[in-house]
Parts: structure tokens; C-alpha cells; sequence
């Protein structure tokens, strides 16, 4: 199959490039981002369009996707309301409703975060939420991820300087975390498999948290 992973230069993106190239049930792979990875694979194309947020000039290389990974995503710490829901919300509906109009029905895959609520009180998760209900409203097969504490399974590093010295500190830690809060872990590599299992199989739950995500990356 083919599918479409924005974002693969980021920690989790990266992860998902990696299962991407590795498993046998994805045929193709196209990364689209801001920047190419610098990745040389068979399977691997990158397209690198002039305005992330429009599409239109590459539309002749996004037919025939199975499934996406939308990965891309930027704390909200010092940006302004309107600049997070940019990146966020805009960003996002506008690749999904392109992806949708050429290939109805596709796996759409959003990883968006633990604490997400279109009614909760911060600004980010009513931003998160707003962007998972709607896409859940397209002619799509819309799965949102929610993780807690996302381990990195080979060495992907997160771009955010903060979050890249706090993996640091925690990577000794992590075997003692998942032996305590099994529910509240993930890796990049099961969030990979999950995605990639649900392109295949689905599932009915639309919402999923670590321990969903952890059951949904078991072999099928």
C-alpha cells in the first residue's frame, strides 16, 4: 500500500518513516514536510511543496494513498492562539481535505495529544479537539492518537531543544515507568505499527490512548 507520512522529520515522525521503510505491507512511501529527511530508500519520495498549505501543485502525487500519518505538530509554549491554531488546526484540515477529495475513504491517522478537549479550558486542547472532531466529520477513516510519555524505540530525536534534554533525562528511567503506569507509555515504534495495522485491518475505536495504541501495534 501507500501511504503519506507529514511531519517525518520530527520524533515521531521519524519513528514512523523508519516502520514505514521496513515493513513489507507498505509498497511506497511519500514524506511531505517543510524539508526532506535525506533518506535514500527505494520506497521513499519526498515532496517538498512550496506552501504546506496548499497542496494544489502536488496533487498528482497524493492519488492512490491508502493511508496517511499526519505527525507534524509544534508545542504551544510562546506562540500566540492564532499562530498555534494555524499550524495546528488550518495546517491539518487543509492537507486532510485534500487527501480526502482524491482518495475517498483513506486511513487518516492524527497524532494529537493526552489532555485533548475541545472544551477543556487550555487553548491547545480545545484547538486539538477541534481539529479531531472535524476530522472525524470527513469522508475519511479518521483515527486520532492520544499519547502520555512516547518513548523513542532507535535513537529519534525530538527537534524541540526542550523536549530533546527531557528525553535525555528520562530515557534511564523509562523501564521503571512502563513497569508502573503500562497505560500511560508508548514508543515511536508501537505508535508505527498501530498506524500501520490500522491501515490495514481498522478498528472501531476512533480514539485512542497508550494502551489502545500498544494493543493496536500487535501483530495482526
Amino acid at each position: 500500500m501507500k501511504v503519506v507520512v507529514f511531519g517525518a522529520t520530527g520524533m515521531i515522525g521519524q519513528g514512523v518513516l523508519r516502520e514505514c521503510l521496513v515493513d513489507p505491507r507498505v509498497t511506497e512511501v511519500l514524506t511531505v514536510g517543510r524539508k526532506a529527511t535525506g533518506q535514500g530508500h527505494a520506497k521513499l519520495r519526498e515532496i517538498v511543496p512550496a506552501d504546506l498549505y496548499d497542496l494544489s501543485t502536488v496533487e498528482d502525487q497524493l492519488t492512490g494513498v491508502k493511508a496517511c500519518f499526519f505527525c507534524l505538530g509544534v508545542s504551544s509554549a510562546g506562540m500566540s492562539g492564532a499562530d498555534y491554531r494555524r499550524v495546528t488546526y488550518e495546517l491539518t484540515i487543509a492537507a486532510a481535505k485534500t487527501l480526502a477529495r482524491l482518495n475517498a475513504g483513506m486511513t487518516f491517522v492524527y497524532v494529537s495529544g493526552a489532555g485533548t478537549d475541545a472544551n477543556g479550558r487550555s487553548m491547545w486542547s480545545q484547538v486539538k479537539g477541534k481539529t479531531e472532531s472535524d476530522l472525524l466529520a470527513m469522508d475519511l477513516d479518521g483515527y486520532m492518537f492520544r499519547p502520555g510519555y512516547i518513548h523513542p524505540s532507535h535513537g529519534e530525536k525530538s527537534r524541540t531543544r526542550l523536549y530533546a534534554a527531557l528525553y535525555v533525562v528520562a530515557k534511564p528511567l523509562y523501564p521503571l515507568l512502563k513497569r508502573l503506569a503500562p497505560n500511560a507509555v508508548t514508543t515511536t515504534e508501537d505508535i508505527a505499527r498501530a498506524m500501520i495495522n490500522l491501515a490495514v485491518s481498522g478498528t472501531e475505536k476512533k480514539i485512542l490512548h497508550p494502551k489502545d495504541i500498544n494493543s493496536a501495534a500487535l501483530p495482526l
